[in-house]
């Protein structure tokens, strides 16, 4: 009787004060029992022991916390120890023990922190994808100029004007746009403002809350360093985009070929925003999921035989997106519009045109197309390969969800690329195709992110509750 009023109770439990005060005066069993108290519902807990209402609860639930089946909480103590072996808040404090957490001040600050980088990867990704719509609308080139502050917009007439006077000295306006109208310059100067002065809200956005957070005492040193050098990289991404931008304002060399920034500076500009995106999220996931999910040794040995072959696909995946870059930095996508043949044939004749290799590989617009749809075939065929190889082992349920996601999102990937070949690069489906490559990123970080190792005191925890 005294058993099932306990077990009621936590059961019933919305914090862990009822089981600290229980660790230290262990009910009586039954010989052959476990005295560890029964766990509450998983689904309410982090992997660090701690729980997380709300929004970290969520997030908790998502990494596949909800799917231990419900007929293990009316097992006996000592088998939920081996099918679920942190039973308890001692083994809870014993797995981080030897955890260095990004933040301090317990799981409030922990969910704060995590709120805040999640929209900071959130507001990154709206940028590179209004990135690609300044691009695709071709607007990049219409403020002539740069400021760091990034100055007010034309308030009259006159100041229209002469910003319209100083982009018709451009290369653009005289070989693509002679003879535009006030209006339609307005337009795409506005599109490179807006893109331009999302990029520095960002700044704000990421500064403001991270001193704030320091003065408030929950970033810790690894965590500050970490995010000092994303806000460096973010100031840098502003110069390595004029410096592109600057790259489209000067005479082509030839007569012939038509004004655009240089397809070398475009993949720096993209894979800089990239890395920065990339950098905010896996941190945002290290705050709120300081422990992967590691309820067995054996789902951990199956994480560890998929990570093996996960890390050279989330490669292919940055591969073929920082290949995107040139196919965009190259007008590429207007090269041929058939698919799956280049034109009347599989690979055209003029792939090796240019000399020398370097170059013909990564400004040759024949070349550079081909090479995307290579990879971008190859990637889809990677993912195929890594759900298939995976699809039978005793894994996490979260990571056999990501996979398939992964899967999904990838051929959704390829299809937008393809749609958006058939119909001549129109903005709204090129834009989609940009955004697609990013959520397929995203998705292979959460993979990843998942499939990393536990810590040593979480693996000896583990190991030591098997072994009883």
């Amino acid at each position: 009787m005294t058993g099932g009023r306990l077990v009621s109770l936590l059961r019933r439990s919305k914090t862990l004060t009822i089981i600290s005060q229980l660790k230290n005066s262990p009910p009586k069993v039954p010989n052959g029992c476990s005295s560890s108290p029964p766990l509450p519902h998983p689904a309410r807990f982090g992997a660090s022991g701690t729980r997380h209402d709300g929004f970290i609860g969520r997030f908790a639930s998502f990494y596949g916390f909800k799917t231990i089946p419900k007929n293990l909480h009316g097992q006996s103590s000592r088998n939920m120890s081996t099918s679920i072996p942190l039973a308890n808040s001692s083994k809870m404090e014993i797995s981080n023990s030897g955890l260095r957490l990004l933040v301090n001040k317990g799981a409030d600050a922990q969910k704060k922190v995590g709120i805040w980088l999640f929209g900071c990867a959130t507001w990154v990704f709206s940028l590179v994808v209004l990135g690609g719509v300044t691009r695709l609308t071709r607007s990049g080139l219409s403020m002539t100029d740069w400021k760091f502050t990034g100055g007010l917009p034309p308030m009259s007439e006159d100041e229209w004007l002469l910003e319209f006077e100083k982009y018709q000295q451009s290369p653009e306006y005289k070989r693509v746009n002679k003879g535009m109208t006030l209006e339609d310059f307005k337009f795409i100067y506005w599109m490179e403002y807006a893109h331009r002065m999302w990029g520095r809200g960002l700044g704000f956005v990421f500064a403001l809350p991270f001193m704030y957070f320091l003065a408030k005492g929950y970033i810790t040193r690894q965590l500050g360093l970490r995010l000092s050098a994303l806000f460096a990289l973010g100031g840098a991404q502003g110069l390595i985009g004029w410096w592109m931008v600057k790259s489209g304002l000067e005479e082509p060399p030839s007569e012939y070929v038509q004004p655009r920034v240089s397809p070398y500076r475009l993949a720096t500009h993209l894979t800089s925003a990239f890395i920065i995106y990339c950098g905010i999220l896996w941190t945002a996931l290290s705050v709120v999921m300081p422990q992967p999910p590691s309820e067995t040794l054996e789902w951990i040995n199956g994480a560890a035989r998929v990570r093996k072959f996960a890390l050279p696909v989330c490669f292919l995946v940055g591969i073929t997106a920082l290949s995107g870059a040139f196919v965009a930095g190259n007008d590429a996508g207007h090269a041929y519009n058939t698919f799956p043949k280049m034109g009347d044939s599989w690979i055209p004749e003029d792939v090796f045109s240019m000399d020398p290799l370097i170059r013909n590989f990564f400004e040759n617009t024949s070349t550079v197309q081909l090479n995307h749809r290579i990879l971008a075939t190859a990637t889809l065929a990677s993912m195929g390969g890594l759900w298939f190889a995976t699809r039978k082992m005793n894994i996490h349920p979260a990571i056999q969800s990501l996979i398939g996601s992964t899967l999904g999102m990838a051929a959704l990937q390829v299809t937008l690329g393809i749609s958006t070949l058939l119909t001549y690069v129109p903005v709204s489906l090129a834009s989609g195709h940009q955004a697609g490559a990013l959520s397929l990123l995203t998705l292979m970080l959460l993979l990843t992110h998942t499939l990393r190792r536990p810590s040593p005191a979480l693996l000896k925890t583990l190991a030591s509750s098997v072994s009883k």
